[in-house]
């Protein structure tokens, strides 16, 4: 038997551009603007602007939650949805009457909420306007944003965190063009990371300022860069993936600090982003009070097998080669994503030894699958019993990490319902309830039951 502690969070990860849908939503975000420009880059071309109908059906979501026993929901405030005026920060009081409202049905279901203030979604009128997070302007008024959110739902809400995986509109928008503004400019990208690190500093120093209760963090994707062999010139490409793309938002984050061999990167390179020694500070001296790490697949690189072009645009991809691992087990139903459940446990054991134990959860866990619409009962109930067996692996990985020390405190499956999924709209499905695209209507799948059970004996 695998058991958790008894104060344990068990429950399922969404965020709002993916779930609310737009009914009465103050602003369009960057999704809408992109969306009405290409919409033939969105997966049979399906927006947003439904999703899963959250806003006018959360009340019949929270019971659902409360029928497979989840103690925890986290879900994002939408800057575009909160905010009615952008420049000055006045806020709808549609929105906030609708966040008060969810929030409280969850509370009042016994369902702890960890909510998340950006995840992807910048208003249009600022990307428009000003380049987003390209702009210190605007890190200013996301602080104005977030301060709002802290006064408005800090009575309640025991978990804030900043950021959703701040780096993925970083390598969407400015160097692999899968997120707007689809800019390949590198220069422009290390300013945007920068500038979203500013921003979460500035957003705990106005949280610090309001004495609350509740504890504030962030949520990042932190994966293993594997190296392909011992060999040093693959431990060195290995090295230098996982602090591009972990250690550049970790450290940060819970350190306060930039670590030395991503400043080395940037300046030979003359990267190093526009920064003032009064921000370091900022940074410094405002750090998270726990983590949210979200865990997919394993990295796997190896050295570059050619030189970089210089006179092209800089990219991570400099130093080292993706690298598919011969024999490695695959998921079939995306794309042969590698399965590798230990990699949780390293992220685990990473954490509790490089950064202090700091608490954190695993704020995301999915298991996609495609082609459920076709593997439904006669009852609508799908089959999903691979989902299960794998996260029932990743599990025992965890377990075994926190046998050991680490400092985990919960886990929060993406997602709960099959939501929107940004470019690939609902071409995967990782819920534990199946989403009829027709009539918005949810039918639970046979990984809920399993998990409904395990969270009832706190194990399995």
């Amino acid at each position: 038997m695998i058991k958790f502690k008894d104060d344990f969070l068990w429950g399922a990860a969404a965020s709002g551009p993916q779930t609310e849908g737009n009914t009465n939503k103050s602003n369009l975000n960057v999704w809408d603007l992109w969306f009405e420009r290409e919409p033939n880059r969105f997966y049979n071309q399906l927006s947003s602007s439904i999703a899963c109908d959250t806003y006018n059906r959360y009340e019949d979501d929270v019971r659902m939650m409360k029928d497979i026993n989840l103690n925890s929901f986290r879900t994002s405030i939408q800057w575009a949805r909160l905010i009615e005026d952008l420049e000055t920060s006045a806020v709808s009081q549609d929105a906030v009457e609708f966040y008060n409202a969810y929030i409280n049905e969850l509370l009042d279901n016994d369902i702890e909420p960890i909510i998340n203030l950006y995840h992807f979604d910048m208003p249009a009128e600022l990307m428009t306007k000003y380049g987003g997070f390209e702009s210190k302007y605007v890190v200013d008024l996301f602080v104005d944003y977030t301060k709002k959110c802290f006064e408005l739902f800090g009575d309640r809400v025991k978990y804030f965190t900043i950021f959703n995986e701040p780096i993925v509109p970083v390598e969407g928008g400015y160097f692999y063009d899968f997120h707007y503004p689809n800019k390949i400019d590198s220069k422009l990208g290390i300013q945007v990371a920068y500038n979203s690190i500013l921003a979460q500093a500035k957003a705990i120093a106005e949280f610090k300022k309001l004495d609350l209760s509740c504890e504030v963090g962030t949520t990042l994707n932190l994966t293993p860069a594997y190296p392909r062999s011992n060999h040093p010139a693959d431990v060195k490409a290995s090295e230098i993936c996982d602090v591009i793309f972990n250690r550049s938002f970790v450290d940060p984050s819970v350190k306060g600090t930039f670590p030395k061999l991503l400043l080395e990167i940037l300046s030979e390179n003359e990267l190093i982003p526009e920064y003032t020694s009064d921000e370091l500070e900022i940074i410094k001296s405002n750090t998270v009070d726990f983590l949210g790490l979200n865990y997919y697949v394993p990295r796997r690189v190896c050295a570059p097998a050619k030189a970089p072009n210089t006179d092209g645009p800089w990219m991570p991809e400099w130093y080292f080669d993706n690298y598919s691992m011969p024999g490695s087990r695959n998921n079939p139903h995306r794309d042969n994503n590698e399965i590798y459940p230990v990699a949780l446990y390293d992220i685990a054991k990473d954490v509790q030894e490089n950064y202090s134990n700091i608490k954190w959860y695993l704020a995301e866990i999915g298991i996609s699958i495609t082609g459920e619409e076709n593997m439904r009962d006669e009852n609508g109930v799908v089959d999903d019993s691979f989902r299960t067996k794998l996260f029932k692996e990743h599990m025992i990985e965890l377990h075994r990490a926190i046998e050991e020390g680490s400092n985990c405190f919960g886990v929060h499956q993406w997602t709960f319902i099959d939501n929107w999924s940004w470019l690939n709209s609902h071409k995967r499905r990782y819920g534990f309830y199946f989403l009829d695209l027709e009539t918005r209507e949810r039918y639970i799948k046979k990984h809920a039951l399993w998990f409904k059970e395990m969270i009832k004996n706190n194990g399995f």
